[in-house]
């Protein structure tokens, strides 16, 4: 009997280690997944919480579920990082893995509701675990490997209500809609809101407007809850036309709800979802299908902005960091430094195909400035964590950013090697930024006044000075004080909203003593150059903004018209007791004017 040809010794070992490669990337992969499960769970879950706060109206609880939130996605990842090295340590030198990893992945996201999330936690976990600069596409998830266009979970994204059906009616078929979101409160006259609602509504499709056979209104299942209100989003349908909507639910002081405006305009949800206005709560099962609703309502903003908007803020700087390197391909303009007056604390360059600003710390800051680059990185993180009241520019931070070099302005370059060395460096054909900011690109109100003075539109410079100082009393009323509060440190936004962004001397109004200025004993100390009173570090004098807030005579007279009272100390201190008491200030996202009259109830109209 004939034996059998024995096999090569190799073969047998080899096999066994392909195979135990292939159960540890498959292990691995589940054990990264199990992460981010964790993760989105959780973040439902602070949605809930969002809803039972605005119910009981409790404030600080939904302030401190805002700044825990914030933090929740990195400390699920360092979870996820800690666990993984843990119970495979070798998955942080050997790189071969990670292919088989992410290959392992992919399969796993087949009917997962939030697949996008979970690649970018997949990056996310990947980049700790390898200690990489530079990561080759196929350890990460460049583009995304799973498609989220017509992803649907186990209940769909929006309702639809037809007026028509039935013979329901429109106000009918309103007051369904309101029910439908199933508040715990009563509300102060749902009779009245809607009448309301119908009366605003009527403006737009004016009688006598025909009812089409489509005649619709779909509303996203799940409530906004952002700051002291609740908001109801959707759009109306009616033949070729689309109405996108928004309603504001807010209570007065018996926690009685009732319905404040209808925002009708695409101009009035793109404020409402602005970069200046902290996240919402919103419970969603599928994301990606509550920004495919969102971006038919508003497709002029970005996608990475929704994502934001909506609290997933790392899936956000995960597509804008898709949509600049995509730009970068298909544009061949230079990084040159932003237009503006040069600050002594940032940096700031800009590519002007793109809106967008890029700020970098400088190494040396110029007198007066007297801080380090820490103070200047928490005073961001102070405003990432706090209520931004419209008023107050997001940033997207990021670390070891690698930029084309070809792309850069020669001057620009010059400068960055110059100012700041320590956070750049070349390395081949990139420009490799260590820390970097990027915010949305803005007109300096600066300028935007000289070109409106140049101009000759007394409009322009009435409308802009006047959102000037409502801008510094709304940040205020939030416990925020500018400190520097020049013209050149606000924004004009494409909305003609003006917004702070220059955050090196920002505090907290609690932290400031706002004071009267002496009055001079004697004709020595009334003709001194000097002050000739003492100041102490946290010493502020409002008697001295209107000499240098708004510089130009003709202008600084129309500021003062609308904001006579920011030059008065007893402005501030109002202030500071009303946040010392607790009391809230509601920052409305729309005009005054638009608001619902109220009447009958003991409330405020």
């Amino acid at each position: 009997m004939n034996q059998p040809a024995a096999r090569p010794a190799s073969v047998e070992p080899l096999s066994a280690g392909v195979a135990l490669r292939a159960l540890t990337a498959a292990e691995v992969a589940r054990s990264i997944l199990e992460g981010f499960d964790k993760h989105y769970r959780l973040f439902r879950a602070a949605a809930a919480k969002a809803r039972h706060c605005f119910e009981r109206a409790d404030w600080p609880a939904m302030r401190e579920l805002v700044r825990s939130r914030i933090q929740m996605y990195d400390q699920r990842v360092a979870e996820a990082v800690a666990s993984l090295l843990a119970a495979y340590p070798q998955t942080e030198h050997d790189e071969s893995l990670w292919p088989a990893i992410k290959l392992s992945y992919i399969p796993l996201l087949h009917e997962h509701r939030q697949p996008e999330l979970a690649e970018t936690f997949f990056n996310s976990v990947a980049c700790q675990v390898l200690h990489r600069r530079y990561y080759r596409n196929e350890f990460i998830f460049w583009r995304p490997a799973v498609a989220t266009e017509h992803l649907e979970g186990a209940t769909p994204a929006y309702r639809s209500y037809y007026p028509r059906k039935g013979g329901a009616g429109l106000r009918a078929t309103l007051e369904s809609i309101v029910r439908d979101i199933g508040l715990a409160n009563p509300f102060e006259d749902l009779h009245r809101d809607l009448r309301n609602v119908v009366h605003a509504l009527r403006t737009h499709f004016a009688r006598p407007t025909r009812a089409r056979p489509n005649l619709q209104i779909q509303v996203l299942g799940s409530l906004f809850f952002r700051n002291m209100a609740a908001y109801i989003v959707g759009k109306a349908m009616n033949g070729h036309v689309e109405l996108p909507f928004a309603v504001p639910i807010l209570q007065n002081e018996r926690k009685e709800l009732y319905l404040d405006t209808l925002l009708l305009e695409q101009n009035q949800l793109l404020v409402l979802f602005s970069f200046a206005h902290a996240y919402f709560f919103v419970d969603m099962e599928v994301p990606a299908a509550y920004i495919s609703f969102l971006r038919q309502l508003m497709p002029k903003k970005p996608r990475a902005e929704m994502y934001m908007a909506v609290g997933l803020h790392k899936q956000g700087k995960t597509v804008f960091y898709r949509d600049l390197h995509y730009h970068l391909t298909h544009s061949s303009d230079n990084f040159v430094t932003a237009p503006g007056i040069k600050g002594m604390v940032m940096l700031v360059f800009t590519l002007p195909s793109f809106p967008y600003v890029f700020k970098v710390i400088r190494d040396r800051f110029a007198p007066p400035k007297e801080m380090d680059r820490a103070t200047v990185k928490q005073k961001y993180l102070l405003v990432k964590y706090h209520d931004r009241v419209g008023r107050l520019a997001d940033t997207l931070e990021y670390s070891l950013v690698a930029l084309p070099l070809e792309r850069f302005d020669v001057a620009l370059l010059e400068e960055l090697k110059s100012e700041a060395a320590s956070n750049i460096e070349i390395d081949g054909d990139r420009v490799v930024i260590k820390h970097v900011y990027i915010e949305r690109r803005m007109q300096p109100l600066n300028l935007y006044l000289e070109e409106a003075l140049r101009d000759g539109d007394a409009d322009r410079q009435r409308h802009v000075l006047r959102e000037y100082g409502s801008a510094i009393k709304e940040l205020a009323g939030a416990n925020i004080f500018p400190g520097d509060m020049l013209l050149k440190n606000f924004g004009v936004t494409r909305h003609n909203r003006v917004v702070f962004y220059d955050y090196d001397e920002i505090v907290y109004m609690t932290e400031c003593n706002f004071r009267r200025i002496p009055a001079p004993r004697n004709h020595e100390e009334e003709m001194s150059a000097e002050p000739y009173y003492s100041i102490g570090p946290h010493d502020v004098f409002p008697e001295q903004f209107g000499g240098f807030l708004v510089s130009d005579p003709r202008m600084r007279a129309i500021f003062l018209e609308y904001h006579l009272d920011l030059i008065d100390p007893e402005f501030w201190i109002g202030k500071q007791r009303l946040i010392g008491e607790g009391r809230e200030e509601h920052v409305f996202p729309y005009p005054e004017e638009a608001r619902f009259r109220r009447s009958g109830k003991g409330v405020a109209a």
